[in-house]
């Protein structure tokens, strides 16, 4: 009964958002988050006051992805008002026309070294307004990008789902280093294949046939320096494989390399370096604080993290509100329970580097001030509906994890896995894609079920950093279907009420990169 209740409020929040009349996101989501509620107060017989910290908890857990989704759009608008977009879009018009070549170098090896710098779904946030204003077709680049971004994630934000996400199990240095090369070669198999899929998503078979040099050379000029960088670390496999990548692919589409040739009825006028330089100024801006602040040898990121108490504030039984030296805004203690929540006001990619990035922009490029208060007016109003969807998504994840071992997430982990025992390396991937599909986080997959999968290798006799790695393979490939994802994704594209059809379409491919990662691991890597 305890699975079954378990799985019941999500089976029912995919059919909900997949039927023939879908229910908008920002409805179902929040009634899915009561009902949550209620079987966690009435089966699952949790604390009353226990329960409404972990609401508050997950109220304060959506400012993070809400306020990215603000800086996104914000960004965006930006460019668009700046006359920024019209000129990049020239400009990678110039180098190749062909929609292929322009896909693969802003969808995959662009969004690849933004996924390493920064996470937090920023890639699609910034790649896929750039597709659709080369004209592609908002819910197909949607899809696209949500697909495409995969691959890099098991090391994005720097690493952090590797080294943060396995921290609680106390792992040495070289099982961390084992896991993140065994996670970096499913993922290269993986990467033969996913892109493809991606591709067919946005264009016909015909346009990838006849393209497909310049496709896998796109592709491994990004996984061929990322595989043999994990090797050796596992922090800048993806930041480091995407710079290369995105380099490589742009020079090949110049020489049209593996291209066939596009007819181009666009006016072919060049366009002034200058001009060129300025337009993508914010972009190169914004890919700069992110690689500045995330790099934490540098000591930057260090100091956006600094908890150190700055002053607080008791608010009674409600909680002790404090603020860190880096403005690190924490609920402590709510309603007595011991539930804590915090917003990084630094660290969180949206005052930086997004709206820093923004107010330097407009400067630059003297937008008037009735277009500025249109830029932030729009912005405010395409953010409405993602904040209630993802305040029902938040709270129902953080009701979902109440319980410790005895969670409804926890439970579906443990009975999945009772049942297929030694053969848990078939089915390792799908509980890390379940983990991301719950909290929209690769990181947050990794927390919440490495002790699982730790537990299960021990039990089965596994490999305990092949397990691991499937894990975090498995949270990467969960990004394709998380809720948090597409509906931020949907939200920067102003793409309305079709989160649903997006999921029935990206899980395709999830289930494939599922049945790629225990091929690998079976064949390969046992």
């Amino acid at each position: 009964m305890a699975l079954t209740l378990s799985l019941f409020p999500i089976v029912l929040l995919i059919y909900l958002m997949v039927k023939r009349n879908s229910m908008p996101s920002f409805i179902a989501l929040p009634l899915i988050a009561l009902l949550v509620y209620v079987l966690q107060l009435t089966y699952f017989d949790q604390d009353f006051m226990l329960i409404n910290a972990n609401v508050i908890s997950g109220i304060i857990a959506t400012q993070t992805p809400v306020t990215i989704i603000f800086g996104a759009i914000l960004f965006n608008r930006m460019m668009e008002i700046s006359g920024s977009t019209n000129v990049l879009r020239q400009w990678l018009s110039n180098i190749n026309p062909n929609p292929v070549a322009q896909l693969m170098i802003i969808g995959w090896a662009f969004a690849f070294m933004i996924e390493g710098a920064s996470g937090f779904g920023t890639p699609a946030a910034i790649a896929a307004p750039i597709l659709v204003g080369l004209g592609f077709n908002p819910i197909k680049v949607a899809i696209f990008a949500l697909v495409m971004n995969s691959v890099p994630v098991s090391f994005g934000a720097v690493g952090t789902p590797t080294w943060f996400g396995f921290a609680p199990l106390k792992l040495g240095e070289e099982t961390l280093l084992q896991i993140g090369y065994q996670s970096a070669i499913i993922h290269f198999f993986a990467a033969f294949v996913i892109p493809l899929i991606a591709l067919r998503f946005i264009t016909n078979w015909t346009a990838i046939r006849n393209n497909i040099v310049f496709i896998y050379l796109s592709i491994l000029s990004c996984t061929i320096p990322y595989l043999l960088l994990a090797k050796v670390n596992y922090e800048f496999p993806s930041l480091v494989g995407g710079a290369i990548g995105l380099f490589i692919s742009i020079l090949l589409a110049n020489k049209g390399i593996g291209l066939v040739k596009t007819s181009d009825n666009s006016e072919k006028s060049p366009l002034p370096l200058a001009t060129i330089v300025k337009a993508m100024t914010p972009t190169m801006l914004l890919i700069l604080i992110l690689i500045v602040t995330r790099i934490h040898q540098l000591g930057i990121k260090a100091l956006l993290n600094d908890a150190t108490t700055w002053f607080s504030l008791s608010l009674g039984q409600f909680g002790q509100f404090e603020v860190s030296r880096a403005l690190i805004l924490s609920l402590k203690d709510i309603l007595g329970q011991g539930v804590s929540d915090s917003y990084k006001t630094l660290y969180v990619p949206s005052l930086i580097p997004f709206i820093i990035t923004v107010l330097i922009s407009l400067v630059l490029f003297k937008v008037n001030k009735n277009n500025t208060k249109a830029i932030f007016s729009s912005t405010f109003q395409q953010t409405k509906k993602p904040f209630f969807a993802l305040i029902g998504a938040l709270i129902m994840v953080k009701l979902m994890l109440l319980g410790g071992e005895n969670s409804m997430v926890q439970t579906i982990g443990r009975d999945f896995a009772a049942a297929t025992g030694a053969n848990w390396t078939y089915f390792s991937a799908y509980l890390g894609a379940i983990g991301a599909f719950f909290s929209g986080s690769n990181t947050v997959s990794n927390l919440t079920f490495g002790g699982i999968q730790y537990s299960i290798a021990q039990t089965t006799a596994l490999s305990v950093p092949l397990v691991l790695a499937l894990q975090s393979v498995g949270g990467a490939m969960g990004n394709m279907v998380c809720i948090n994802n597409v509906i931020a994704v949907c939200s920067v594209l102003d793409v309305k009420n079709q989160e649903g059809a997006i999921i029935k379409k990206t899980v395709i491919p999830m289930l494939v990169y599922g049945v790629i990662a225990a091929l690998v691991a079976t064949l390969i890597l046992s």
